[in-house]
């Protein structure tokens, strides 16, 4: 009798313990397979490293010698508010990630460098989660850096952040990951936005910082799920200052396996019905529908058409980092460009400012004169009149009523004052970068030469430049 009851007792125990793993297993979601995540983005291939010190070194060269003495004498940093740092040439590719609160920014992050369950996931959750502009960047140990210790290393491209105040310092926050993913680019996680009087009390000027950081992005993703698709003041003020980046945002659609075909559909027309007024291009930008997080789709959802957007979209990030020289290239030219037609209006401004001055005339008043109504005295049309300058890449009139209010316009020189006997002219040398050193600088690596930099050092990366005031 005491043996039946001892087997009776092991087959109880045998059943519980069963029922107990069942349980167990049941309550842990199935893990995603990430074998396509690193194919596509290609992790595990052993590259050879490319030797881009050299094409750095001579984009270094040309800014410092041929774009920066006129940025500084004609002070386009209190224009545009954006000057270019030795660590911002040398930057890493920078993934944005931007939209309404718990939309899944956060988690896409940990799917795509493996942190969940590690002691450095970024906090994830139902409510508003994230309140500090987080940099997820490589490092040889997992590691917490301070915002103000970020903004102090000059070696970094944050240092212009200081600009933003001590209170925005304290919600910035970067970690270091060694990723092999995080060697090729940077992610910056952003506070959710919230359609509500609280976002006025950050302590600091959000859409100032927001927009520092949308101007040296090289990918935004602008992630919303199904529930969060209405469009409020702060989300519209968003779109505006992504204005002219319509080429590097991607709209991602997150948690769609949370509904079905039918609800999909309507989700999807619903989004593109609150975006359409906020983004006035022809080309609709590029959206990707999928759940992006570790944890298996759903069953019974479109399992195959989620996959293929995601590997669409670790295309589209790969492209980027591929990109990453030609990318900073031309944002270099770009960048030459605006500070181009910056001289060139301040020179037409004190230039008829000059003409309109006489003996007995009141500074003061003639320039308020030319401020106010620029057309009156032919400003602008002057520039597009005598220099190859698209009237699309004129900046606002607006702007320069605010611009001159606090640089008085006899602080400045004439362009054709600029010049020096060995340094030769400032436009001559910023035009000379525009349309020869950056192209050629560009083919070099298109067709896999390196630059040479000892003769970069030598000659001033290129020719003399040519000096108007000295004779023959």
């Amino acid at each position: 009798m005491k043996g039946l009851n001892l087997l009776c007792c092991c087959v109880a125990s045998l059943l519980l313990l069963g029922t107990a793993e069942e349980v167990e297993d049941a309550s842990e979601p199935t893990k995603r397979d990430r074998s396509h995540l690193e194919s596509t983005l290609k992790l595990n291939e052993e590259k050879p490293a490319d030797d881009v010190s050299g094409v750095l070194q001579r984009l270094r060269k040309i800014y410092h010698s041929s774009i920066k003495p006129l940025e500084h004498s004609y002070r386009y940093n209190e224009l545009r508010q954006h000057e270019i740092t030795d660590g911002e040439i040398t930057s890493k590719p920078m993934v944005l990630f931007l939209g309404p609160w718990s939309v899944g920014k956060s988690s896409m992050i940990n799917y795509l460098l493996g942190l969940d369950n590690t002691p450095y996931q970024l906090y994830t959750g139902a409510e508003p989660t994230t309140s500090e502009f987080t940099v997820i960047m490589h490092g040889p140990k997992l590691k917490t850096i301070e915002g103000i210790v970020m903004a102090a290393d000059s070696a970094r491209s944050f240092s212009p952040l200081e600009k933003f105040g001590q209170n925005f310092l304290e919600k910035l926050i970067g970690i270091e990951v060694p990723h092999k993913l995080l060697e090729r680019v940077t992610f910056v996680d952003t506070p959710g936005i919230i359609e509500n009087r609280k976002q006025q009390e950050r302590g600091y000027p959000f859409n100032d910082v927001c927009q520092w950081f949308i101007d040296r992005a090289d990918l935004i993703f602008v992630v919303f799920d199904p529930t969060k698709l209405d469009v409020g003041l702060e989300l519209e003020m968003l779109f505006r200052q992504l204005k002219g980046r319509e080429s590097q945002i991607r709209i991602i659609l997150n948690k769609a396996d949370s509904l079905a075909t039918q609800e999909l559909m309507r989700v999807y027309g619903a989004l593109f019905w609150s975006l359409a007024p906020l983004i006035n291009v022809t080309e609709p930008p590029r959206v990707y529908v999928s759940s992006f997080w570790p944890h298996d789709y759903q069953p019974e959802t479109h399992r195959d058409l989620f996959l293929k957007e995601e590997i669409s979209l670790l295309e589209d990030l790969n492209q980027v980092i591929e990109n990453r020289m030609e990318n900073k290239i031309a944002f270099i030219r770009q960048h030459a460009i605006r500070v181009r037609i910056h001289a060139l209006l301040v020179d037409r401004y004190l230039q008829t400012y000059k003409d309109k001055m006489t003996f007995f005339s009141d500074g003061e008043l003639v320039f308020r004169d030319i401020v106010e109504d620029p057309d009156r005295f032919f400003i602008f049309k002057s520039i597009l009149a005598k220099t190859n300058v698209s009237k699309f890449d004129l900046p606002n009139r607006e702007a320069y009523k605010d611009f001159f209010g606090i640089n008085p316009i006899t602080s400045f020189k004439l362009l054709s004052q600029q010049c020096s006997y060995m340094g030769g002219c400032f436009l001559e040398k910023i035009e000379k970068a525009i349309t020869r050193e950056l192209p050629d600088l560009l083919g070099s690596i298109g067709l896999g030469k390196k630059p040479n930099v000892l003769s970069c050092d030598v000659t001033g990366c290129g020719e003399t430049p040519k000096n108007r005031y000295r004779k023959p």
